[in-house]
């Protein structure tokens, strides 16, 4: 039977996908003094892990940090330390950073991804000047020597991301069956990520993760959130899950417009301090449980660990080095 043209798509019709939200529990970019919430001991990481997960994130994303002084670090120990813990609590899955800072190699970004073998790591997508000398303005005081210097000298810092090393990461990681958040944090790395798909170097799905607000990087203004979306659209296809994270007080206003565009969200300390205008979030659960209401005010449905396991296709929990 011929459909009416008042009929919808068959798209419309078929049930959407679940909605991922990730949760960058601490990162690098932050220092400890600019908020008492970010976690720094792995006791406070897989704590904050945790309760991300409890409050819906499916995917937590990780860094490691100098317990002593919260400076970043790659040290794998500190990330089996976390990492073991918080799989013995959760069934959440668990996100390495290859990124770690752009004050380190690659040989000490891809360390802990490649020894721990976890199911998903994050991966760049291009050397970029990144920015983060601007917080100087508003935070004047810190209580480790570490942090003003690692501020101020950002204006001179290219964060290193060759062809070369994205094969590395891809190739090294690809042998444990880790697949990749290819964070993307302007309209060419896009294109990079195609080139490494047209290659086989990396299999789909891809989990594309778009970062908006990073200065070097694209804006955050609603015309880049389409840019990018239009773009990975026309180069993926079916092969891509989409993700947004946006930075400081982007975050939520870029997450609602992901969500109602069909995309998967991120949240978490690593990209903002903050649950609203002048208020500190109390903890990565906070944020989390923030974007979940705004994700099921829009009629959508939070995915669980084991539904973004299928979405991605990932290898599960169990097939892990901690």
């Amino acid at each position: 039977m011929r459909a009416s043209p008042d009929d919808p798509p068959r798209d419309a019709m078929a049930p959407p996908l679940k909605v991922i939200i990730t949760c960058a529990v601490t990162g690098s970019i932050h220092t400890p003094s600019m908020s008492p919430h970010l976690p720094v001991t792995p006791r406070e990481i897989a704590d904050a892990a945790v309760g991300a997960a409890e409050a819906g994130a499916a995917i937590v994303h990780l860094h490691a940090r100098d317990p002593a002084d919260g400076r970043p670090t790659q040290d794998p120990a500190l990330f089996r330390e976390f990492a073991s813990e918080i799989r013995r609590r959760s069934n959440v899955v668990l996100n390495f950073t290859t990124g770690g800072a752009a004050t380190m190699t690659i040989d000490e970004r891809l360390r802990p991804a490649l020894e721990l073998k976890p199911e998903v790591a994050s991966l760049n997508m291009g050397s970029m000047n990144f920015g983060l000398y601007p917080m100087l303005d508003r935070f004047r005081t810190f209580r480790h020597p570490w942090e003003r210097e690692y501020l101020a000298t950002s204006d001179e810092r290219i964060f290193r991301n060759t062809f070369r090393d994205i094969e590395r990461i891809l190739v090294s990681c690809a042998q444990n069956r880790t697949r990749f958040e290819i964070e993307c944090y302007d309209i060419g790395h896009l294109y990079t990520a195609k080139h490494f798909l047209d290659r086989g170097v990396v299999a789909p799905p891809l989990f594309i993760q778009s970062v908006f607000g990073i200065l070097g990087g694209i804006g955050p203004h609603p015309d880049d959130v389409m840019h990018m979306r239009r773009t990975a659209d026309r180069l993926f296809g079916d092969d891509y899950r989409w993700s947004v994270l946006g930075a400081g007080r982007s975050q939520m206003p870029i997450a609602a417009m992901a969500a109602a565009m069909g995309g998967n969200v991120r949240v978490g300390l690593e990209d903002s301090l903050w649950l609203g205008p002048g208020k500190l979030a109390e903890s990565n659960a906070a944020q989390v449980a923030n974007v979940r209401r705004i994700v099921e005010g829009l009629g959508l449905a939070v995915a669980t660990p084991d539904e973004a396991r299928a979405i991605l296709e990932l290898k599960g929990g169990d097939d892990v080095g901690f």
